[in-house]
Parts: C-alpha cells; sequence; structure tokens
C-alpha cells in the first residue's frame, strides 16, 4: 500500500469502506488485517481496530492458519506499545493455532515473537528457550512446504533472529558468542543484493555496533551507526529502530564528550519517538536530554525532563533501567539540594539493586552465569546423569535376558543402586557448590554496593550538609536579624541538624559503622537501642555468650542484617508495641541462636507459601547461605516468634 494511502485520512476511509463491502471470506480477513498493520505506526487506535475486526471475523470462519496470523499481529500492536501481557496472551493463542494448521514457518515466527517479548522483560533464560524454538522450526525441511515460504524469505528470518540472539548475548557479557551470531546473520545478508537486503545489513550492523559499545570501544561503535545512519532514514524499515538509533547515538557522543552532538540526536530521538506513539522511546530520549542538561548544569531543567519520564520508569518491569532512573534522580536532587528526596531516591536505588541481585531476577542471571562460566562444572553433571542413563539401560537388558540367574541379578542391581546413589550425591554436591559460590557472590556484591552508596551518603552529601551548616553559623555572626527572622533562621539551623541526623541514619543503616569497629553483639545492641529510644516500638535486646566469640566478618553482616530485616517487619507490618531480640552463642557447640519476637497483629504463617514480597525471600536466602535452619510460628492476634539457628565452624 502507498504511503500517500495511509497518510491520507479520506482515502483511507474509503478503502476500508470497500474492503468491508467485499464478501466475508479468507481474502476479506487478510486485507484487514494487513491494512491493520500498515497502520500501526500511522494510526494506533484504527490500526488495532482493523486487526480485532480481522481477528473476530477469522474466527467465525474456523480457518486455523489465518486465526493464527491475527492473533500474531495483535500480538506485535500490544508489544510495540509497550503492553507485554496482552502481547504474550495473543502470542500464546496464536502458537496453539499455527500447530493445529501444521505451519511450522508461522510457527517459528510467533515463537521468535515471543522470545523478543522474554528478552525486553530480561527474561533471558525464556527468550532463548522461545529463539531455539524458532531457530528448529526455521532449519526443519519441512518448513519450506508452507504456503508462499521461499528460500530467500526463510533467510530473511533466520539472519533476524541471528541479530537476536547477539542481542540476548550481548546482555549476558557473553560478547564472543554476540560476535558469532551477528556474524552468522550478516554473512546469510550477503547473499542478496536488495533494497530490503540493505535496510537488513543496516539494522545489523546496528548490533554489530551495540557488541563493540558493550566492549569499550564506543568510538567504533558511532562510527559504525553514523556509516548506516543514512540507509536506516531512506530504507524501508521501520521508524522505530531510526528512533532507536538516534538514542544511541545520542548516547555515544555524551560518552566521548560531545555534548552538542548528543544533544542533537537526543531531540532527534524525541521527535521521532512522539511522531510513531512510542512510549518507551519517548522516555529513554527525555532521560537522556535530562543528562545533558545535568552535565550542562542547567538542573531545574534537567528535573523537568526526568519529571516527564517519571511515570515510565516507575512503572517499568525493567529492573535494571529502573535501579539507573533511581540513581540519576539521587544525584540530581542533591545537585538541586533537595535533600530529602534525595535520600529517598537513595532508599528506593537499594531496594531496586537487592531485588536484581537477590530476588527472581538476580536468579534467573545467576543460573544463566553458571551455564556460560561453569560449563567444567555443569559438564560434569551431564557426564554423570548420561552414566546413569546408560547404568539403567545395561541394568534392564542384564535383568531381562539373565532370569535364570536371578540371584545374580539382584546382586548386581544392588551394587547398582550403591553406585548410582554415590554418582547422585556427587552431583548433588556439584550444585551445592555451585549455589553457594552463585548466593556468596549475591551477598558480597549487595554489601559492596550498600558500603558504597553509605560512604557517598556520608562523605559526599553529609559533607555537603555540615559545610552548609558551618556557612550558616557564620553567616549569623556577621548578621542582624530581627527577632522574628533570628527565630526563622534558628529553625533552619535546625531542619539542617535534622537532615544531617537523617543522612547519617540512612548511611548507618546501610553499613553500620559499630559492626566493623566493635562487632556483632556491640552493634546489635546498639540497633536495639536506637530502635526503642526514636520510640516506635519498645525492643530489649539479650545476649548469652557473645563477648568472647569471634565471628568473622561475613557471618556477622549477614545475622546483622537477618535481624534487620526481622525487626523492621515486626514495626512495619505487625504494628508490635514490643519487640525482644536474643542472641545466644554457645562454644561448646560451636552454634548460634537468633529469636525475634513480637506482640503484634501476627499472621497466617502458610501466607508466606505464596508471598510476593521480597523481605521474607531475603531473609530465608541470608539462613540459607549460613547453612542455618529458620522455624517461624505465628497466629492472627497472638504475635509473632522466629527462631534461627547457625553453626558456626
Amino acid at each position: 500500500m502507498s504511503d500517500s494511502l495511509l497518510w491520507n485520512k479520506q482515502a483511507l476511509i474509503q478503502k476500508i469502506e470497500q474492503i468491508r463491502k467485499t464478501p466475508g471470506d479468507t481474502a476479506h480477513v487478510n486485507q484487514l488485517k494487513d491494512l491493520g498493520y500498515d497502520l500501526l505506526e500511522v494510526d494506533s487506535s484504527l490500526s488495532r481496530q482493523l486487526l480485532e475486526e480481522a481477528l473476530e471475523k477469522s474466527l467465525k470462519l474456523k480457518e486455523a492458519y489465518t486465526i493464527a496470523n491475527c492473533y500474531r499481529l495483535l500480538g506485535i500492536w500490544y508489544n510495540y506499545f509497550s503492553d507485554p501481557d496482552k502481547s504474550l496472551h495473543n502470542y500464546y493463542l496464536s502458537i496453539q493455532y499455527a500447530q493445529a494448521a501444521n505451519n511450522l514457518y508461522l510457527y517459528g515466527g510467533v515463537c521468535y515473537n515471543i522470545g523478543n517479548v522474554k528478552y525486553y522483560r530480561g527474561e533471558y533464560d525464556s527468550c532463548i528457550y522461545y529463539y531455539t524454538k524458532a531457530q528448529n522450526a526455521f532449519n526443519d525441511p519441512q518448513v519450506l512446504a508452507a504456503p508462499a515460504v521461499t528460500e530467500k524469505l526463510l533467510d530473511r528470518k533466520k539472519s533476524d533472529l541471528y541479530s537476536n540472539f547477539s542481542a540476548v548475548f550481548n546482555s549476558l557479557g557473553n560478547l564472543p558468542k554476540a560476535e558469532e551470531y551477528i556474524d552468522k546473520a550478516i554473512a546469510i545478508n550477503q547473499k542478496y543484493n536488495s533494497p530490503a537486503a540493505a535496510d537488513a545489513l543496516a539494522y545489523y550492523m546496528q548490533q554489530k555496533a551495540d557488541n563493540f559499545h558493550e566492549q569499550g570501544f564506543i568510538e567504533k561503535a558511532l562510527r559504525i551507526r553514523l556509516a548506516f545512519l543514512p540507509q536506516m532514514e531512506q530504507g524501508k524499515g521501520t521508524r522505530e529502530t531510526v528512533q532507536s538509533c538516534y538514542q544511541n547515538i545520542s548516547e555515544e557522543f555524551f560518552l566521548l564528550k560531545k555534548i552538542d552532538s548528543s544533544a542533537i540526536f537526543a531531540n532527534k530521538s524525541l521527535q521521532l519517538a512522539a511522531k510513531i506513539n512510542s512510549v518507551s522511546g519517548t522516555a529513554h530520549a527525555n532521560k537522556q536530554l535530562g543528562h545533558i542538561a545535568m552535565h550542562q548544569q542547567q538542573y531545574n531543567e534537567a528535573r523537568k525532563y526526568m519529571e516527564i519520564t517519571k511515570p515510565y520508569y516507575e512503572k517499568s518491569e525493567d529492573l535494571a533501567e529502573k535501579r539507573s532512573f533511581y540513581e540519576t534522580m539521587y544525584q540530581l536532587n542533591s545537585k538541586l539540594g533537595l535533600y530529602e528526596e534525595a535520600m529517598q531516591y537513595a532508599e528506593k536505588f537499594i531496594t531496586v539493586n537487592d531485588s536484581i541481585m537477590i530476588g527472581e531476577k538476580a536468579n534467573q542471571f545467576s543460573e544463566l552465569e553458571a551455564k556460560y562460566e561453569n560449563q567444567k562444572k555443569q559438564s560434569q553433571i551431564l557426564l554423570q546423569e548420561e552414566q546413569i542413563k546408560k547404568k539403567n539401560m545395561l541394568n534392564y537388558i542384564f535383568l531381562g535376558s539373565a532370569v535364570a540367574l536371578i540371584i545374580i541379578s539382584l546382586l548386581g542391581y544392588r551394587n547398582y543402586w550403591h553406585k548410582q546413589k554415590l554418582q547422585q550425591a556427587k552431583i548433588e554436591e556439584l550444585e551445592n557448590e555451585k549455589q553457594l559460590t552463585t548466593t556468596q557472590s549475591i551477598l558480597k556484591g549487595e554489601e559492596q554496593e550498600r558500603t558504597r552508596l553509605a560512604k557517598d551518603l556520608h562523605d559526599g552529601l553529609g559533607g555537603m550538609l555540615s559545610g552548609i551548616k558551618h556557612s550558616f553559623q557564620n553567616m549569623k555572626e556577621n548578621l542582624i536579624l530581627t527577632p522574628d527572622n533570628a527565630q526563622a533562621f534558628e529553625r533552619s539551623i535546625d531542619m539542617l541538624d535534622s537532615s544531617i541526623r537523617e543522612m547519617r541514619r540512612v548511611a548507618h543503616n546501610m553499613m553500620p559503622e559499630m559492626l566493623l569497629k566493635y562487632g556483632l553483639n556491640v552493634a546489635l545492641k546498639t540497633f536495639c537501642s536506637e530502635i526503642d529510644r526514636n520510640g516506635a516500638v519498645k525492643t530489649t535486646y539479650q545476649s548469652i555468650g557473645m563477648q568472647n566469640m569471634t565471628i568473622d566478618q561475613t557471618t556477622a553482616v549477614t545475622i546483622y542484617r537477618i535481624i534487620q530485616e526481622l525487626v523492621h517487619n515486626a514495626i512495619r507490618h505487625a504494628n508490635a508495641q514490643k519487640v525482644l531480640v536474643q542472641v545466644n552463642a554457645s562454644q561448646e557447640d560451636n552454634m548460634l541462636s537468633v529469636t525475634v519476637e513480637d506482640n503484634g497483629k501476627g499472621f497466617d504463617s502458610t501466607l508466606l507459601q505464596n508471598a510476593q514480597g521480597i523481605g521474607w525471600s531475603n531473609t530465608q536466602n541470608r539462613v540459607d547461605f549460613l547453612k542455618g535452619k529458620i522455624d517461624l510460628n505465628s497466629e492472627p492476634g497472638k504475635g509473632t516468634s522466629v527462631l534461627i539457628e547457625i553453626p558456626l565452624s
């Protein structure tokens, strides 16, 4: 369809009316869905209306291939307008009908679409799973049996798939694998000499530039993007990819400190994102303009841009980009002197960072990291499992052929099971070792991040606040103030003192200085005393045998975090009036027992099995890391008691 028709509203309406007058057969449905797809970047509302109309009519026709295509295009529409849940819903329905139609090409295409959604949600293991399904479908010789599927069309799909594989491995930090896949995509593309192939090559070279960017070769990445930008602007690729290219060029100019050029492309990115109704593109472009304004010390201007992006990043499912947004807002509010807001964003940053490192996302990254970084251990596990399978097969053959020697067979069978248990124990040992290494890395990374932020708050923001207070006090000595102004001046000094105390409280919670200097017992006693002194809840601390007990720093920090989390839960959720913290260290048993009790409202402890929050998950992960045991008792109206036993050997 011509571009002039798409942009001529009256001609477009006439075209739709002509289609609706045709017989309601498969051709009629195809015209509606194709026009709906063409309008995706032109008129989003009309586009969805036509796609839904096509789906409704295809369901009445009960033709599986057409239904699958309608669901697939609706999935593309919802994905384009940042609704991944509805997008996946339509894709999953499309897969069912594609299988019913026995169309491998369509099935592979929908798997490819699902993999794209999983990639943008950061679910890389699921993304690779669906990309692999798409690859298997495209490599099946029967795929060419589908109507209108040519080798050229299939090659285009394969090269696009390899390009996306490259993006996944780029995100996982496996750059050699990323380079391998993008080179495969380029090699397939070079078989053809056409405008479409030129458009595809320009797109693949953007992925090539992404890989160079991740390796730190910013200038090399930028040169590639600028070299292929004219083709992207003049070609028939989607304007979404052009907008993404503008955004990347702006960010790379910024990294190279070419701020004017960065601003030019950031504004281009913003204008095109607005034109094509790209929610994510608009947010990223505004954030980049905010960074540029901050660099130019235009902090109020920067705040305008960041406030525009705030709704998008607050709702974003991508925790990494949300964390980046909170860190930027912390820095910006610090520059503006809005210290209370700066501390709020610092705490949000810590919460999201903890989710990334300990929550579900961290587990996904850790599992994939183990696949690519611990290949030797994984190979051993797979080898031993294969040996078990082979021995199973040999055992069944032996039992089937040696009926007359049943006694010998039974002895062999018993011997086999003994060996199988030993090998299974080895597998579990390797798995436990791998899990322990991953958990230890996560916890260490978390504490390092807390320490860094605590130091930034204390040395940076704390020093700034103290300097401001000192300046105010010097000014007071040289000013003649009326009684009212003097009273207002003193209130300002008091507010500044409160801000300094609050900042120190936040920094102390991130990495308590008492723990590092005087050990776990003193740190816990100080923590409980501060809670009690603040009046939030009556907090009592009791310890037995802790004075002469030596505990290594990693264990001490982990125990401190466990108790800190449990006490805060009692304050936030239980509405408790009293909290008791008991720590009992036994040198004979080399065991540390921790009890945290409150007289709050209590709850049904079975609800923890389906809990969505990360607090209890963090506590369990830390106890598991210390190879401890945790026992929770709680009933509605009867308070809560948590007992934890941790071996110190």
